[in-house]
């Protein structure tokens, strides 16, 4: 099987480039100047020329404070491009996985998140992965929208790294303990979608909407304690609320997603972060 991915320097992009050579599958990843994800036609026209059995989704607009000022130009990367690329799928009778997001729901639920939960952005992020996710499930296309929350890997841009390096210099840290999520790992999501787009390819998976995150559920300060201690660090975490850490985005205070059909559908388990974070920590701060 060969796929096409959209997003090249991503975490998820980055592990789907990984993980293809060990399950015999070809990744061929896309960079902006392939790819311009402000620019829905020529997003349209790489899926038109792949030769690839499967496309997958895997860039965004991430930055979710500056989605607030700049909505209309994260609408374009999160929605419009989306869109173009699931249509152009359809044509093509190409299958489609679209990555999205636990920013969907407004986080006021006292359980799980299910798949067809009603959505309720808090912010422009979620509104623009929204209309991401409608325009992909709306598109013709054979495609899965996957749900994910609370992203990392040892490298990038996300709350295991950026706690890692404040603790080189910080022994206390305050951390908002109100939010409550499934930590993922990135290269989970990659095995994840690698195997949503072989049963598409093979005609056994069915599209829609599920949800994947990792197990078991905590909040942003137990996970830090969490990634302290699995890396020797001695940092004290001081359990904050939300509204003691404003931002200008709200986030949900409920990010926990119920991954039973996903498991269902294509036999997919919920990971365990914490073997993941071991493992992550012994490869990067050996």
């Amino acid at each position: 099987m060969k796929v096409l991915v959209f997003g090249e320097t991503g975490q998820v992009a980055r592990a789907l480039a990984l993980a293809g050579p060990t399950r015999g599958v070809t990744v061929q990843t896309l960079n902006r100047a392939q790819a311009d994800l402000s620019d829905p036609v020529a997003c349209a026209a790489a899926v038109m020329a792949t030769d690839a059995d499967a496309v997958i989704n895997a860039a965004a607009w991430t930055a979710v404070d500056a989605a607030e000022d700049q909505e209309a130009a994260a609408q374009v990367v999160n929605a419009d491009s989306p869109g173009a690329m699931a249509r152009a799928c359809a044509a093509r009778g190409l299958p489609f996985v679209q990555i999205s997001t636990d920013y969907v729901f407004d986080g006021s639920a006292g359980a799980p998140w299910v798949p067809d939960a009603p959505t309720a952005p808090l912010g422009a992020y979620g509104r623009t992965k929204r209309a991401g996710e409608r325009a992909v499930l709306e598109s013709g296309a054979r495609a899965v929208v996957l749900r994910t929350a609370w992203v990392f890997d040892g490298t990038g841009k996300n709350f295991v790294t950026t706690m890692l390096r404040l603790s080189e210099t910080r022994d206390t840290l305050s951390v908002v303990a109100d939010q409550i999520g499934g930590p993922t790992p990135a290269d989970a999501i990659a095995d994840a979608c690698l195997t949503i787009a072989q049963a598409l390819v093979e005609g056994t998976g069915q599209g829609g909407v599920h949800h994947f995150s990792g197990a078991p559920d905590l909040s942003w300060a137990d996970f830090a304690r969490a990634i302290f201690a699995t890396a020797g660090r001695d940092v004290t975490v001081t359990d904050i609320t939300t509204a003691d850490y404003p931002t200008p985005a709200a986030r949900p205070a409920n990010s926990r997603l119920d991954c039973s059909s996903l498991t269902t559908a294509f036999g997919i388990a919920r990971p365990d972060w914490q073997t993941a974070l071991t493992r992550i920590i012994k490869e990067t701060h050996a």
